[in-house]
């Protein structure tokens, strides 16, 4: 069984359903490292700086943002932490929506949603129902690791998924004069 690796609550109006957050999919593809052909040593990449031509450690490693040539804002992860995200534990339903009116261009990694305890059990199965019965999803907001994320709510089987989405400035049209192959 999959580990719960987030929980927060499932909210909408006046009704907010405490959930446990699992992942809905494994990853089978085969991981290579990278060898020395010679002697057959493994090869591993290392933190350099530029600036002092040497190797760094871990701790002297920070973050960073660069506004112009040279000049670079850092950001410090309790600042991050620090951010007012108003998503931070909860999964904001925002619209309704058919499910078939979805691109699935925007879809993402899907998530099982399990109703956390006995008092939220009742509330999950009727959203579920409600869900199920309209044939529509529901579109939210939510953050995971500093960054609110949009995301799609759906059944499938007895549960809820959630399915990370892009936002709109993140699909690309297709090249201009393209055509498929044939």
């Amino acid at each position: 069984m999959p580990r719960n690796i987030w929980a927060g609550a499932i909210s909408f109006g006046l009704v907010t359903i405490p959930v446990n957050v699992v992942a809905a999919t494994e990853d089978h593809s085969v991981r290579f490292h990278q060898y020395h052909l010679q002697d057959m040593g493994r090869v591993r990449v290392r933190k350099f700086c530029e600036s002092e031509d040497r190797e760094v450690s871990q701790d002297e490693i920070g973050k960073g943002y660069e506004i112009a040539k040279g000049q670079v804002v850092t950001v410090l992860d309790e600042e991050l932490r620090g951010l007012p995200l108003p998503t931070a534990r909860a999964i904001e339903i925002a619209a309704f929506a058919p499910v078939e009116s979805i691109d699935p261009i925007r879809i993402g990694e899907g998530y099982y949603l399990q109703a956390s305890g006995e008092v939220a059990a009742k509330p999950y199965a009727l959203l579920r129902k409600a869900l199920e019965r309209t044939s529509k999803a529901a579109v939210a907001k939510f953050a995971w690791h500093g960054r609110e994320r949009l995301g799609l709510l759906r059944v499938r089987d007895e549960a809820i998924v959630l399915h990370a989405m892009r936002w709109p400035d993140e699909i690309r049209d297709p090249p201009p004069g393209w055509r498929p192959r044939r």
